[in-house]
This record gives C-alpha cells, sequence and structure tokens, in this order.
C-alpha cells in the first residue's frame, strides 16, 4: 500500500471524499468572495480615527490566523475575518455616536474575545449550538443563503436603496449590473456542466469583463510592502472597563458574535452535509475556540471583531470540505499582505454572481421542514426572513429560537423546549426591551 501524503494524512481529503485540487480551488473561491473585508475594513475604522493602512495589515494577519486555527484545530473549511456589522456597531456606535475613543471600542472587543475564550473551554458555546433544534438549524441554512443572495445582488447595484419602499430594482443597464449578470450566466453554464471551480471562474472572468467596461482598472503595479501595525497595535484603554457602559458595549459585540458565529456554522455545515445523525457538528468545539482566539488576537493587532464568514459557503458549494481550502484561504490572505494590488482590482459586482448562486446552493433544507406543524414551521420562517430582511444572521436566530420556545409552551409541547432553550428566548427578549 503506498504512502499517504503528508495533506491526507493531515486533513484526511480521501475520508471526506474530497482531493488536493479540489480544496485549493475552493479555497481561492473563499477568498475572492470575502476579500472585499480587505477594502471595507480598514476603510469603515479609519472612519473612528484609526491608522487606514495599519487596520489594513490587521485584519489580513488576524483573519490569516483565525483562519489556520480552523483548518488546524477543526479541519472545517470555513473562514474569518472582520465581521460585517460588528465593525459598522465598533464604528458608527461605540466611538462616532458614544463619544468613546477608538482605543476603549478595542478594549471591549478584546475582553468579549476573553468571554468567548473561556465559553469555548467550558463548551457554553456548544450546548447552545446543541440545544437548537433541527428545524431552526435547517431554516437557518435557508435564511443565510437569502441573506447572502441579497448581498450579492446589493454588491452589483441589481438591488438599490429607495426612500419610498426600502429597496427596488437598480439599473440593470449600468456597467456593475452587467458585470454580475454575466457572471451569473457563466456560472449557471459551468455548473450545468458539471465544472470544477465554477465559482471561481465565473468570478475571474466578471473581473475581465469589468476591466473592458471600466468598472475596475488593471493595476499600476502588483507588489507593495504591508502597513506598519505600530500606529494600532496594542493600544487597549483599561481606565474604563468597570464601568455600565462598558459593559453593555461588551455584551452587544459578545451578543451578536455568539449568534453570527453559530449561525453560520450551521447554515453552512448544514448545506455541507456536516452535520452528524444527532444534526450537530462534530469537533465543534475547537471551531468556535478558533473563532475566540481570532477575536482577541485581532483586538491585540488593531481591527474589530473577527467572526467566521457566511461567504464560506461559496467555497463549500465549490467542493471544499477540509482544513485545505480554509489553508488555501488563509495563504492568500497572507499573500494579499504584499500583492493587495492585484486582489483589490477584484470589484464586488464580480464577486457578487457568486454569491447569488451561493444562496441558491443554501436553499435545499427548505425541503426538510415540516411546514404541516406550525409550531415548527412558523420559527423557521420568521428565521429565514430576518436574517435578509434585518440584515443579520444573529436577529433571525433570536426571532426563531424566542418563537419557537413561545409556541411550543403554549401548545403544550413542552417537553420540545429544553431549559437551555427557555433561558435564551428570555435573554432574547430582555436584550430587546432594555436594549
Amino acid at each position: 500500500m503506498a504512502e499517504k501524503s503528508f495533506l491526507e494524512r493531515r486533513f484526511k481529503l480521501s475520508e471526506h471524499k474530497t482531493t488536493v485540487k479540489t480544496e485549493v480551488m475552493a479555497g481561492i473561491t473563499t477568498f475572492m468572495t470575502m476579500s472585499y473585508i480587505l477594502a471595507v475594513n480598514p476603510g469603515m475604522l479609519s472612519e473612528a480615527g484609526m491608522d487606514q493602512g495599519a487596520v489594513f495589515t490587521a485584519t489580513i494577519l488576524a483573519s490569516a490566523l483565525g483562519t489556520i486555527l480552523m483548518a488546524l484545530l477543526a479541519n472545517y473549511p470555513f473562514a474569518l475575518s472582520a465581521g460585517m456589522g460588528l465593525n459598522a456597531y465598533f464604528t458608527y456606535t461605540v466611538v462616532l455616536n458614544m463619544g468613546h475613543d477608538w482605543t476603549y471600542a478595542l478594549t471591549a472587543v478584546f475582553i468579549e474575545g476573553i468571554i468567548f475564550i473561556l465559553m469555548s473551554i467550558f463548551n457554553i458555546r456548544e450546548a447552545i449550538f446543541k440545544a437548537i433544534p433541527t428545524t431552526l438549524k435547517k431554516g437557518v441554512s435557508v435564511g443565510i443563503g437569502l441573506f447572502i443572495t441579497l448581498i450579492g445582488l446589493v454588491n452589483a447595484g441589481i438591488i438599490i436603496d429607495n426612500p419610498a419602499t426600502l429597496i427596488s430594482i437598480g439599473d440593470l443597464t449600468a456597467p456593475p449590473a452587467l458585470v454580475a449578470i454575466f457572471g451569473l450566466l457563466v456560472i449557471g453554464v459551468l455548473l450545468k456542466k458539471n465544472v470544477r471551480g465554477s465559482l471561481l471562474i465565473g468570478i475571474l472572468a466578471s473581473t475581465i469583463l469589468a476591466i473592458i467596461l471600466g468598472v475596475t482598472n488593471l493595476p499600476t503595479k502588483v507588489f507593495s510592502l504591508p502597513p506598519s501595525l505600530a500606529p494600532i497595535a496594542f493600544k487597549l484603554q483599561w481606565s474604563d472597563i468597570f464601568t455600565k457602559e462598558m459593559f453593555a458595549v461588551v455584551f452587544a459585540f459578545l451578543f451578536v458574535d455568539i449568534f453570527d458565529t453559530i449561525g453560520t456554522l450551521i447554515g453552512v455545515a448544514t448545506k455541507a452535509d456536516m452535520l452528524d445523525e444527532n444534526d450537530d457538528l462534530p469537533n465543534l468545539g475547537p471551531a468556535l475556540l478558533s473563532d475566540a482566539i481570532a477575536t482577541t488576537a485581532g483586538a491585540l493587532l488593531g481591527t474589530s471583531t473577527v467572526t467566521t464568514f457566511v461567504e464560506s459557503a461559496s467555497g463549500v458549494a465549490d467542493g471544499g470540505r477540509t482544513g485545505l481550502t480554509s489553508l488555501t484561504t488563509a495563504g492568500l490572505f497572507l499573500l494579499s499582505l504584499f500583492l493587495f494590488p492585484i486582489f483589490a482590482i477584484i470589484p464586488a459586482s464580480a464577486t457578487a454572481p457568486a454569491l447569488i448562486i451561493v444562496g441558491l446552493f443554501m436553499m435545499s433544507p427548505v425541503k426538510d421542514i415540516n411546514f404541516d406543524d406550525y409550531t415548527e414551521s412558523i420559527p423557521a420562517f420568521l428565521t429565514i426572513a430576518m436574517m435578509p430582511f434585518a440584515y443579520s444572521v444573529a436577529e433571525g436566530i433570536v426571532w426563531g429560537i424566542t418563537s419557537f420556545v413561545i409556541l411550543n409552551l403554549l401548545t403544550g409541547k413542552k417537553e420540545k423546549v429544553s431549559i437551555l432553550m427557555i433561558l435564551l428566548a428570555i435573554l432574547f427578549m430582555v436584550y430587546k426591551i432594555f436594549g
């Protein structure tokens, strides 16, 4: 018997019915669909007064660290980076609205990360994951699918903001929309022909059209040295940590991050058939610990909360099943420290088709929801609907769990509701009432 390769032994590729080529292609796809964070996060945190170049470097290093840990500790194809929504809360609420310095906000993220590590060590987050009923886990997958579809449509300018109707159709003849529509057609044809790496090929083809149409430009240079971390690294503020306001800020970061991460893990793992016979995710503890360590380290480096990205679903949809996918993504993050001019030319409209198609892929668990039992279908539906409409994975889980508990208790089905689910529902209601 031939000796197994190092990658086979380390990532158990044959056991997961995958190959090195498939995993690498999937890792590239994941990176392409989430690389927008390398432009968005520095720009957003710079509004809080942070050095934009330093945040760029911190975002990459924290993303690479978390994704490498996910690869090596959990062997899952999930990638991590600075979470959207959490970075907005960091900048617009804690700094610009509440009037705190960005060092105060970083300290809150650091404290949140430490709490996360403790929750992971004592399996608190794992218990929450296991307590969520199967019907909600199916709903989370579908909801995330609609959520990232909406992100893709907005990024392409196909769906736009409208003061009268909240959202409406955009100008489909505009170059970004044409790029996205072209990418959808390319990916659709390739999927029909069972071509591996369809999403990645679609992104690259769309980028070429984007250059032709003037949506993006060829880079003026290939290499660049990464900016220094010195202006933001290890800049924590300890003078106001024992205050009611700091408690509120830490709790908000903690609350959203817990359920964003759990929701993403549930949704992507459900689509990839990674859940076991009890609808639990094996090796969940190391996955959650990776996320917690990345958040803590990210705060020290100088970036907002690091979390598992829903865009990981694009790599899973392209066949990624092991940590080799996430290790590839992490490698590209590190490479982008020096090759950002290359990666920066890929516009959001070119990655939008991949997100839209992934949304389609993640719809399939909807068929497993029992729509005849309203104590299951209503919570699942609220989970699905609230994720795109509230623009938050966490909000979908809040509405799903709370409605599941209330409906089952009121209809005499208390055996379906665990004590932990009841405690979570009470926590959610208190959080919503008192903010």
